[in-house]
């Protein structure tokens, strides 16, 4: 592996990375100015946004898009020498727009100082020259600004460098990479208001790796490429392709697939190529017909090295936007064309790997595994003096999981929960309106036959899982019920939402709880007398419940499901329990 030496990286960069230059160049962050050991706090970003802007009144624009929960400016570089800097012109002119955000996680924050280094190298024409002509970058520092200011030197224990870092997550402890599509968090808020105002066709999610010690020291995700728009997959892989070639040539040692072991600490485990869920960045545009890109850096690489490849990156992503991005979004408005077809067409909601491993050939380090005599666990040591190829399986045969035809008509929500969804709704764009026909309707509703709520909260949820399948049956909907037609750009982001069964829908991000939790109860010496009387009434009823007892011992020996058995077939039994509150219909009209 080409390794960076100090004086490559002064040479690559034109920075002021001592010893090479004694002055500080304008614009220039304490990144630079400390030889890339240490990284600025977030009052820099604040001033290097009005710098930038006061520099290059004509190129950069310096915006506030939202306020943290600690009241900290969410601030944002707007960057392009094509004319314009306003979304509505860029969008009347068909330019491209590349947002890129770093700090996401606030801890892994080399894509803050690479961000700055490549504007200012972008504006001053040493790299990338003529780029920002052909397309609008917008530029994101810190997503999470209060992760950013709880600053310490032991927030990322498996990272060298820098000296201080921010933490993983916001000061209401939200992790922003899981908040994507259930939008928790007032950053997220705030991040998809101005996903919607911009409407990026790229979106590039800059982070830092954890996990083992190799040589491989950056790698690049894009989607859609395995799930998405057919036409959309094609460019998504060109561009992801471009890049890691581009890498490549700078000497990097660049991977298509994040390199998480199978088994955790297990080399020899290999690696799953896999489609994230919408809740991550990556995971969540191909839903909206855009791309989204995730550049991991190696955390076990110097923060020079990391600032480095991480700008190399930035460069790349937007010179391939520069080339190709007039065509990628005629491509991406082609394929919001298509979603508007999608009705009673089906749709994967998630996505799996196939159990059918090839060898690899894999840039590692010799290694040992013996038991510890601290955790008594089986650990992993790497000797960084001695490169060594693993030859490891990788899994990434990725085809649909689960599987569900589009409504014809579009999704209808109760006005009992049309406040709270039509809010959600709005923060993604999707279009929806006021239901136009009330009363009684035919809908397919869906009842769960299992349902079942996670042992442990995420992201302060307590998240649920169900089977069933939709059936046709008529339900009564009052005035201020929502209807949410699926044809629409945003067919898969709707179906991603409210479908029940979506791993990051609606429901099993737990908003919904309240209809699966059994609330009304009939007491037990009730339930005996109603039990006697529905037996003595019915005689299919007596030898149906005979037989549960003759031949399902579990329901014998269980009194509760005895009693259940009558509860559930008698007038009193909730006729909304365990009914998903919201609706399908095949009518688009409504």
């Amino acid at each position: 592996m080409a390794r960076f030496t100090r004086l490559a990286l002064c040479l690559l960069l034109s920075a002021t990375c001592f010893p090479c230059v004694a002055a500080a160049p304008a614009l220039g962050t304490l990144s630079e100015r400390s030889g890339f050991e240490r990284t600025g706090r977030y009052d820099e970003v604040i001033a290097l946004c009005e710098a930038f802007a006061q520099r290059y009144p004509q190129a950069v624009r310096c915006i506030q898009f939202g306020t943290t929960p600690e009241g900290r400016p969410m601030k944002a570089l707007v960057a392009s020498t094509s004319g314009t800097l306003d979304a509505a012109e860029a969008a009347r002119r068909q330019l491209p727009v590349v947002l890129i955000q770093g700090g996401i996680h606030a801890g892994e924050i080399e894509g803050k100082d690479a961000g700055f280094l490549a504007l200012r190298q972008l504006l001053d024409g040493s790299a990338g020259k003529h780029a920002l002509d052909q397309l609008v970058w917008v530029f994101v520092p810190v997503f999470n600004v209060d992760g950013h200011e709880r600053f310490g030197a032991w927030n990322r224990p498996n990272q060298r460098g820098p000296e201080e870092m921010g933490w993983r997550t916001t000061a209401q402890n939200f992790n922003l990479n899981r908040d994507y599509v259930k939008a928790d968090a007032p950053e997220m808020q705030a991040m998809l208001r101005l996903i919607d105002q911009w409407d990026p066709l790229m979106y590039v999610d800059l982070h830092t790796t954890d996990g083992a010690q190799f040589e491989h020291d950056v790698s690049v995700e894009v989607e859609p490429v395995h799930a998405g728009d057919e036409v959309l997959r094609g460019d998504g892989t060109r561009w992801r392709d471009a890049v890691i070639a581009d890498l490549a040539r700078q000497g990097s040692l660049p991977l298509p697939y994040y390199p998480a072991f199978v088994v955790d600490d297990d080399p020899a485990s290999g690696f799953e190529d896999s489609v994230s869920p919408p809740r991550f960045s990556h995971g969540y545009f191909l839903l909206r017909n855009r791309f989204g890109m995730l550049v991991e850096t190696h955390s076990w690489k110097t923060y020079p090295v990391r600032v480095q490849i991480m700008r190399n990156a930035i460069v790349s992503v937007l010179e391939q936007a520069a080339h190709h991005g007039a065509q990628w979004r005629g491509d991406a408005l082609a394929a919001d064309q298509r979603a508007r077809q999608s009705a009673g067409q089906p749709q994967p909601l998630s996505y799996v790997t196939a159990d059918s491993p090839r060898t690899v050939e894999f840039r590692g380090y010799a290694y040992t595994r013996t038991r510890s005599d601290i955790s008594g666990a089986l650990m992993t040591r790497y000797d960084e003096r001695t490169p060594q190829i693993w030859k490891i399986p990788l899994r990434d045969q990725i085809g649909p999981g689960i599987v569900v035809d589009a409504p014809r008509g579009g999704y209808l929500v109760p006005a009992a929960h049309a406040g709270w969804v039509a809010d959600k709704l709005r923060l993604h764009g999707v279009a929806f309106h006021p239901l136009q026909r009330t009363g009684e309707l035919s809908v397919q509703v869906f009842r769960a036959d299992e349902a079942t709520f996670s042992a442990q909260p995420t992201e302060g949820h307590q998240r649920l899982t169900v089977t069933g399948q939709w059936r046709p049956e008529p339900q009564a909907l009052a005035p201020g019920s929502l209807f949410v037609p699926i044809a629409q750009p945003k067919a898969r982001l709707v179906m991603a939402l409210l479908e029940p069964q979506a791993p990051d829908s609606l429901l099993q991000w737990g908003e919904f709880n309240n209809a699966f939790e059994r609330k009304e109860y009939m007491e037990d010496y009730v339930a005996e007398d109603v039990a006697r009387q529905m037996l003595a009434a019915d005689p299919r009823l007596k030898d149906e419940f005979a037989h549960r007892l003759a031949n399902d011992p579990a329901f014998a020996g269980d009194p509760r499901a005895r009693l259940e058995f009558f509860s559930r077939r008698h007038p009193s039994w909730d006729a909304r329990y365990r009914l998903y509150p919201v609706m399908r219909s095949d009518d688009a009209s409504l």
